[in-house]
Formats: C-alpha cells, sequence, structure tokens
C-alpha cells in the first residue's frame, strides 16, 4: 500500500508546540499551541478530521500529553501551570504552579505520576491515584534549565541547559510522589538520578525520545545533529552509542571576482563558476518520535522542513520526504504505527519574523503510512 497524506481543515491559529497520538485510538490526536489552547481531533472522523474539543489557557501551551485513559490530558505552558483537562466535559484542573514557564509534561500510566518539568529548574511529580487527590507534588531541584522529557516504563530522561542530562528511576519518583503531606504547596525532595550523562552533542538540545522497547534513547540538537545512545552502562553498550549530521541544506553562495569587475566575470559567478561555493546551511532538529512496532527506527523533523526516517540500529536512513511549506515543529506516531501526525509552521530559521503569517503557514497533517514505509532495510 502506497502512502498518502491529508491536512486537518482547522488547525491552530499560532504556531505548534507539541502533538501526541492516544496511546490506545490511533485516530484522537492532542494538538497544543502558542493560539493558548489544546486542540482535540479524531483525525478520521471525516475528511479533514473531526476537531471535536478545544480547552482556553491563560497564555501560550507548550506541551500536552495524554493521562490514564482517553478521557483525561495534561497540558503546561507560559501561565507556569500544570493542567488536568477533562475529555468529555471539557473542565479543566490546576494540579500545580511553579514559578516560571512549564515547558514539558509527561505521563507514566505503569507508575501512575504525572511528570511536569519548569524552566525554574525544577521537576513536579504528580501522583495520580485517587488516594493522593489532595497530597502536594513532590519538587526535584534540576542542576540547569530542562529542554525536554522522555519516558520508558521504568525511566524518566531529563534533557538540560549546560548540555547536562539526568536518568531517573520512575519507581523512586512514584515513591517520593506519594510520600509528600496534604500541605498546598510542592513538597522538595531530594532524589538521587539513575546516572548523570553529558550528551553526545555539543550544542543545546532540541528534543529527546526514548526507544519503545525501553534500551535507550536518542536526542537531537539545534546544530542539525542527533545521537543514539543505551541506558545499559556497560563498556559494550556505550560503545554502540553515535552521532550523525542531518537536516542541512546546500546553498550556493557567488563570491566577488577578484581582480576582474567586468560583466563577464560577474555573469560567471552568477552562473556558479569559480567564484562560487556550495555550504551547508544548519537547521536545529526540532522533533523526534520512534515507531511503536519497529522500535528502533525513528522520524526527525527540523527546522528546513525535512522529514526523515532512520533506521536505529543499521545506522542509516531510511527514506527522506518532500520537503514541507514550513519548519517542522512537532512529530508523533499514532499507536499502531500506521499515520504520523506532523505540525508544520514557521520557524523563523532564516530570520525573516513575519508573525502575521504564522497562522496561514500553521498545518498538521496526518500522514498514512504504506505497510513496509517505517521498516528498516535490513529487516524482513
Amino acid at each position: 500500500m502506497s502512502s498518502s497524506q491529508f491536512e486537518l481543515s482547522t488547525p491552530p491559529t499560532d504556531a505548534i508546540s507539541a502533538l501526541k497520538f492516544s496511546p490506545t485510538k490511533p485516530t484522537l490526536l492532542l494538538v497544543a499551541s502558542w493560539d493558548r489552547k489544546v486542540y482535540l481531533y479524531d483525525t478520521h472522523a471525516q475528511p479533514g478530521g473531526s476537531l471535536l474539543r478545544q480547552f482556553e489557557h491563560r497564555a501560550p501551551v507548550l506541551d500536552v500529553c495524554w493521562g490514564a485513559d482517553n478521557d483525561e490530558a495534561y497540558s503546561c505552558g507560559l501561565d507556569w501551570d500544570v493542567r488536568r483537562l477533562d475529555l468529555q466535559n471539557g473542565e479543566q484542573k490546576v494540579l500545580s504552579s511553579h514559578s516560571a514557564g512549564v515547558r514539558s509534561v509527561v505521563y507514566s500510566p505503569e507508575s501512575s505520576i504525572l511528570i511536569s518539568a519548569s524552566w525554574d529548574s525544577t521537576l513536579h511529580i504528580h501522583s495520580t491515584s485517587p488516594a493522593d487527590a489532595n497530597h502536594a507534588p513532590a519538587a526535584i531541584t534540576l542542576p540547569s534549565k530542562p529542554f525536554s522529557l522522555s519516558l520508558t516504563k521504568t525511566k524518566l530522561v531529563v534533557a538540560m541547559a549546560s548540555r547536562v542530562v539526568h536518568i531517573y528511576e520512575l519507581s523512586a519518583l512514584a515513591t517520593a510522589s506519594q510520600s509528600t503531606s496534604n500541605q498546598p504547596s510542592p513538597s522538595i525532595q531530594e532524589i538521587e538520578p539513575w546516572q548523570r550523562r553529558e550528551p553526545s552533542l555539543k550544542f543545546m538540545t532540541r528534543a529527546v525520545a526514548c526507544m519503545p522497547n525501553g534500551e535507550g534513547y536518542a536526542s537531537s540538537s539545534i546544530e542539525g545533529r542527533v545521537a543514539v545512545e543505551w541506558f545499559d552502562p556497560s563498556p559494550e553498550s556505550q560503545a554502540r552509542k553515535y552521532a550523525f549530521k542531518c537536516h542541512r541544506q546546500p546553498v550556493t553562495s557567488h563570491l566577488p571576482p577578484s581582480g576582474n569587475t567586468d560583466g563577464a566575470a560577474a555573469a560567471a559567478a552568477a552562473a556558479g563558476g569559480e567564484n562560487s561555493e556550495t555550504v551547508d546551511v544548519v537547521y536545529p532538529v526540532n522533533a523526534l518520535a520512534f515507531h511503536p512496532v519497529h522500535s528502533g527506527n525513528f522520524a526527525s523533523g527540523g527546522g528546513d522542513g525535512v522529514i526523515a526516517l532512520w533506521d536505529g540500529a543499521a545506522k542509516r536512513r531510511i527514506r527522506q520526504y518532500q520537503r514541507y511549506p514550513a519548519s517542522i515543529a512537532a512529530l508523533d506516531f499514532s499507536c499502531d504505527g500506521r499515520y504520523l501526525a506532523i505540525g508544520s509552521c514557521p520557524g523563523f530559521e532564516d530570520g525573516k519574523e513575519d508573525l502575521n503569517a504564522v497562522a496561514g503557514q500553521t498545518k498538521v497533517f496526518i500522514r498514512e503510512l504504506g505497510e513496509t514505509e517505517a521498516r528498516g532495510k535490513g529487516s524482513k
């Protein structure tokens, strides 16, 4: 079966910050936006998808995730709040407030905890068990500002500024969340990370995504690179980690003629002669998403408007899609691996900030993958 693609007919009106498919229903999609809203879609209810509900916030929304089932979600953003969203009746509840914008939020169904990461350099660990409904979240102080979170069934990866990565065991975080009292403010907890790491990438981390099999994670940077690492601390496993360049576009620049300024020389330079050179323009890798079926394979999306699929085990690119009209801000695979949701909007990587153009260029694409489209070339 060949792949096909369509746009959601009612996209957000400002830049997309996150999008997440339901963990159990492959056509339910949440989208968070700088227009201060979270959108809930059924992508296949009708042509162009159906907007089921939207949730207004006080400030731009930076992240969203699903909760224990398809009736609840959690959001965070520049209003400093962590919120529970009731997807059935539209109600919102503030679970905790940080002292700065909240960049990321993730939910662990195995541990029944919600984790938020704020630019105040703290994590809030919320127990979602009914028995702990009135408990304040546990708070963990981080050494630097967090940029991205991702988790497996047992571990949490926190990528931060100053080239710092902490990996926590979810069991320890769950225990901390259940030990807090009924006080209204977060309770500071001293929890040592399971591992402290320095990223393989030299520049600021943009995204981190854990492998579905729980064995490792990928991270990306503003400098057009992706790194793949494994949790196992043994020297043999750590020797497997690698990084590679991606999301770079060749551009030919024309140099002024040296010592000759006549029209013929200028024409030769303009035609790409000896006075021109080709350089790579490097774009940030904004988004990463692992395929849930072919668990070592993942997609990357960059500021160049390009999406690529990679075979993480074979260390090679599976395919690259035709360039999208704007920067790729977010990616996610559906739970069955059949669909890829793509959030595209201007990222101003070219330095041209036309804020009026953001609404018209903000789009959500749903790509239906062919049967073998995300399978590694070495797979049978």
